[in-house]
């Protein structure tokens, strides 16, 4: 089976095709654009299916970042990989960016407990903590330092994402294993993840935060009766 996944979760608009049968990548494109994902997103796609000599009919499942990350990037990721999956009759698998981090940090260190957390601002962090296994020990949430200090004393896990050294340096008696300190994971990781997961509910975004953009309740006007 032949796998595309999507990434626009953080500055990346990437996209791989992955052949879970036998285990290996066989094209990918990845741009750095900070902002822009929906009017590249395509093209991204175009290359990366070009780079391994296939077409949008070879494909039997779509791949999807979900977050959390820029609310404006997941949400033109996950929509584009549920049009994708709806036009090529194929299941469309979402991955969260936490869990991929947690994976990637166990290829480097081995298995172990991973703390993956990423900086939200205004002192918030958005994480979660996986086993040696990959299963939940603490589901996605948005946390402040001192639950993320106290959830790194109970597992005693290795360190992922941008808020790994802020978690880090608040304990500074005890020693992390870190991983992969970005806001997200490498494309190849999140095909690996979905090809082994099974499809289930459409893909949403993950949203553990409101965005910060919200209606300016002045402007908007009464419904007439």
């Amino acid at each position: 089976m032949n796998l595309l996944a999507i990434d626009c979760s953080a500055s990346l608009c990437a996209a791989c095709v992955y052949d879970a049968t036998a285990g290996r990548e066989l094209g990918r494109k990845v741009l750095d654009l900070g902002k822009g994902h929906a009017e590249h997103l395509m093209a991204v796609i175009d290359e990366a299916l070009n780079a391994g000599g296939l077409s949008f009919s070879d494909l039997g499942r779509i791949a999807v970042s979900i977050g959390p990350g820029s609310f404006t990037g997941v949400r033109v990721g996950v929509s584009t990989a549920r049009g994708l999956a709806l036009a090529l009759e194929v299941p469309a698998v979402g991955v969260t960016t936490l869990e991929a981090l947690a994976v990637e940090t166990r290829d480097q260190l081995g298995p172990r407990n991973v703390l993956a957390a990423l900086d939200g601002g205004r002192g918030e962090i958005q994480a979660a903590v996986y086993d040696a296994a990959g299963a939940v020990l603490f589901a996605p949430a948005v946390i402040d330092l001192n639950r993320a200090t106290k959830l790194a004393a109970q597992f005693s896990p290795a360190l992922a994402g941008t808020a790994a050294q802020m978690i880090a340096a608040a304990m500074p008696s005890q020693e992390f294993g870190l991983g992969p300190q970005v806001k997200t994971a490498d494309i190849g990781t999140y095909a690996r993840l979905a090809a082994v997961k099974e499809p289930g509910e459409k893909p949403k975004p993950l949203y553990l935060r409101e965005p910060d953009a919200k209606p300016q309740a002045g402007f908007i006007l009464p419904r007439s009766s």
